[in-house]
Formats: structure tokens, C-alpha cells, sequence
């Protein structure tokens, strides 16, 4: 099997990197920026194409950041012979433009719930259109240790919401209101909340803002703070007991 990634950064790389390992995959990659094609293409052991390249490969896999993944699909579709794969994120965007795109085709969007550097983890399957290639790379990724499970672009999106937008808006959120406090003051529940702000912030911050875009969430955890912030005892009490 053959495959080309668009979007030569950590996700593709880890893309690549597991299909080649567990499914006797060649890879190759095309990005933006040719440097990172190639540079891609010897840390994983692959080689760069042009972004205007006319071959075709078994698998293509969008890579790309979710702004940018339905231009992407509908550019790259074409190259694929017999299945189009994304790792952007978001699902039902994607699909919806694989569909169109490629709409005999085989189509499967994963989202890995994980950084590449803390794989192997969950990852989240939709297989819109199942067949022999979009099976070995599920395959592949199971093989690999991950723990591959179906779900629905719609179930997936809306958990989204909570896992990834009010979750990373709710840890900034404390980060933009915390006072720095020597460590002698510190409790179990601040320490993991620092904790949790040194994760979040140590990442790429465009991909944090994507995520914000994409999905809602932010609004929530406003609402829910200043519900909190606005209530007397019986009132905290009350919210407090719903929670427990």
C-alpha cells in the first residue's frame, strides 16, 4: 500500500510513521512548505512530492490544520485511488467534503485524542466508507496499541465541545485569573490545575485557537463561572450538590 500525507507536521508524521511500521506502508509527503516535506520524509523514511504532483496513491490522508482541511480534501481527493483518510479534528466537515470529493471512494475520518509524542491512545473511528485499504490503516493503528472505536461524526463533534473547547477554555480561563502563589500555599487541586496549565500552554497555539473555532464550548464555562461567582451560600450549595 502507498500513501501519501498532505501536511507534513506532527500528526502526519505519526500517521506515516505507524502505517509504515504496521502495514508495510511506503509513504510519501507533500505540504505547504517543501522543507517540511522533506524533512518529514527522512525522519520517517519516505520521500517528499510537489504539492502539484498528478501521481496517484492508494491512500491519500489529510493532515492539515481544520481550517484548511476541506480545501485540502477537495484538492488532493483526485490522488487517491482508493481511499481518502483525515486526522484534522473535526468530523463532520471533513466527511461531508470526502463525500463529495471522492463519493465512490473508500472514506474514513480518525481523530487520535493524544499528542503524537504521547501515543499510543485513543482514536476515534468513522468509517464512512469502509473497504480493504481503510481497514489495514485501522488495522495498523490498532496494531500499533491504540485503541481504535466507532462512533458518529455528530457524536463525536458534540463530545468535542466538552472535551476539547470548554475543557481548554476552562484551564486558560483559570490560568488568565490566577495569582502566582508561592508553592508553600499550594493545595492538591491547585497544583493539578497549574499542573494542567503548563500542559495546555506548552502547546501549539494556533492549534488551540482551531479547536476554539471549530467547536463550541468557551461560552459555557463563561456562563457556568459567572453563575458561581454571582451565587450566595444557598445558592453555591444548591449548584454544588448538582454536581456531586
Amino acid at each position: 500500500m502507498n500513501v501519501l500525507v498532505v501536511g507534513a507536521g506532527a500528526m502526519g508524521r505519526w500517521f506515516a510513521r505507524t502505517v509504515r511500521a504496521h502495514a508495510d506502508a511506503s509513504v510519501a509527503f507533500t505540504d505547504v512548505d517543501p522543507a517540511a516535506a522533506e524533512a518529514a520524509a527522512d525522519a520517517v523514511g519516505g520521500r517528499a512530492v510537489a504539492s502539484d504532483a498528478t501521481e496517484t496513491f492508494d491512500v491519500v490522508c489529510i493532515a492539515v490544520p481544520m481550517p484548511v482541511a476541506e480545501t485540502a480534501i477537495d484538492e488532493f481527493a483526485p490522488l487517491a485511488a482508493d481511499a481518502i483518510v483525515d486526522v484534522t479534528g473535526s468530523m463532520a466537515g471533513p466527511i461531508a467534503a470526502m463525500r463529495a470529493a471522492m463519493p465512490e471512494g473508500q472514506r474514513l475520518s480518525l481523530h487520535p485524542l493524544f499528542a503524537p509524542e504521547n501515543a499510543p491512545g485513543n482514536v476515534a473511528v468513522v468509517a464512512d466508507a469502509p473497504g480493504p485499504e481503510t481497514e489495514t490503516v485501522v488495522g495498523a493503528l490498532t496494531d500499533a496499541g491504540n485503541d481504535c472505536f466507532e462512533t458518529t461524526a455528530a457524536e463525536h463533534d458534540g463530545a468535542m465541545e466538552t472535551v476539547q473547547a470548554s475543557a481548554h477554555a476552562a484551564v486558560l480561563a483559570f490560568a488568565m485569573a490566577a495569582a502566582d502563589v508561592p508553592d508553600r500555599f499550594q493545595t492538591p487541586i491547585s497544583a493539578g490545575l497549574f499542573d494542567l496549565v503548563e500542559q495546555v500552554t506548552g502547546g501549539d497555539p494556533r492549534v488551540y485557537a482551531d479547536i476554539q473555532d471549530a467547536f463550541d464550548g468557551a461560552d459555557a464555562v463563561a456562563e457556568a463561572a459567572r453563575q458561581i461567582a454571582d451565587a450566595d451560600a444557598d445558592t453555591f450549595e444548591g449548584l454544588y450538590e448538582q454536581l456531586s
